[in-house]
């Protein structure tokens, strides 16, 4: 057994509540203790305090950064892993945009692997199963309505590996596809669709529990047709993504959805490889993807009737961190901006062991500096770029 190490910051955020003067003692991969003021006997003062310290950040939609997909094999997806590692983000699931059935089934049979070492938290399928009319970045010629040999090739392939899947609830077959995944523990997410508010209700009520970036693809609110968003909002049992890149949403809608959705909301980044790179040309599943000024848009023209190209967004190029720093600038609470990175996405999965500072979970920490950046890294108790090389 390792000996106790201690961190200290001005500011813990657990995030169930902030401590002043705070400290977090770690054994080995697991925190051992957290308190305030004078560190226990035996255990030394560090050397170097952090303005802040957080848990290590969940990221639940995520489909590379670095340079890297988690599309493109092991290796790249362990780089693209790292390169958000690097920015606080401990836990990570794969995200895999809208291929054929046979791409996505050897996709998710080589990222599987990598779910069960613990180095990813699992893998999510965004899509085939959208509406075309709110496709995104997906190419429109793969969507598909789910079918039965479809839903039993990805859940084969990916076994307790797939933790997620977004789908629209009006396409056909779609309920009884959320009903057959979530009862073999997968969740569900409701996500680029036009779906109608009440299409949307019988997909909750099948056991849909996600909003996949909630606004961005899917049809919008009207007074007298309220949508998928707001009947995803409303519901408690729901969890509420958002991308918090000051592109995809205002910061009035940022603000206004982290008070309507209170501890079920969940900031991700929907990064792609260009994330935490320049600005340049990528790839993103089969399309194109232009970055300028660092937001992500789809380069080439698709199908008739779908979003003309050069306003379609591809995704982001955020870093989770960066989002927490964005939604602060937006007006949210610092705790609140924490806690919808760490201990919200770890409850939308049901995971116990991460996003809070606690005795006994693993020891995944970040140190902050007064504006938010990232210090230092600690995963399973081991300090990325210091203790080990990545």
């Amino acid at each position: 057994m390792q000996p106790a190490r201690a961190l200290r910051a001005a500011r813990v955020i657990t995030p169930e509540r902030e401590i002043a003067d705070g400290w977090v003692i770690v054994r080995d991969d697991r925190i051992a203790e957290v308190g305030q003021g004078p560190l226990p006997s035996g255990v030394a003062d560090p050397d170097q305090p952090y303005a802040v310290l957080v848990p290590g950040l969940v990221d639940l939609h995520n489909h590379g950064g670095g340079g890297f997909a988690f599309t493109d094999g092991p290796d790249a997806a362990l780089r693209a892993r790292d390169a958000h590692l690097r920015q606080g983000t401990t836990t990570v699931v794969a995200s895999l945009v809208t291929d054929t059935i046979d791409v996505l089934e050897r996709q998710v049979r080589t990222l599987r692997p990598l779910v069960r070492s613990g180095e990813l938290g699992g893998i999510h399928c965004e899509g085939p199963w959208l509406a075309p009319q709110w496709c995104g970045a997906h190419p429109v010629a793969l969507l598909a309505d789910p079918d039965p040999a479809a839903l039993g090739a990805l859940t084969d392939a990916g076994g307790d590996a797939l933790v997620m899947v977004t789908l629209a609830p009006e396409r056909a077959g779609a309920l009884e596809a959320i009903r057959w995944l979530t009862g073999r523990g997968v969740r569900v997410a409701v996500g680029h669709t036009d779906a109608t508010y009440d299409q949307t209700r019988a997909a909750i009520e099948a056991g849909a529990s996600v909003a996949t970036h909630l606004y961005n693809g899917a049809r919008p609110p009207h007074h007298r047709e309220p949508g998928p968003s707001v009947a995803l909002l409303e519901d408690p049992q729901v969890f509420i993504e958002s991308i918090v890149d000051g592109a995809h949403l205002h910061p009035a809608v940022v603000r206004a959805t982290a008070r309507s959705a209170g501890e079920r909301w969940v900031l991700v980044t929907d990064a792609m490889a260009a994330a935490l790179m320049g600005d340049g040309s990528y790839q993103l599943g089969t399309l194109g993807v232009d970055v300028v000024d660092g937001i992500a848009r789809v380069r080439q023209g698709r199908a008739e009737g779908a979003e003309t190209a050069g306003g379609v967004m591809a995704g982001s190029t955020l870093s989770l961190s960066r989002a927490v720093r964005n939604a602060v600038e937006c007006g949210v609470p610092l705790v609140e901006a924490v806690h919808a990175a760490t201990a919200a996405p770890a409850a939308a999965m049901g995971w116990t062991d991460v996003g809070r500072l606690e005795a006994g979970r693993r020891a995944d920490l970040v140190g902050l500096d007064e504006q938010l950046g990232v210090q230092d890294v600690m995963r399973q108790g081991v300090w990325v770029d210091r203790d080990r090389s990545l």
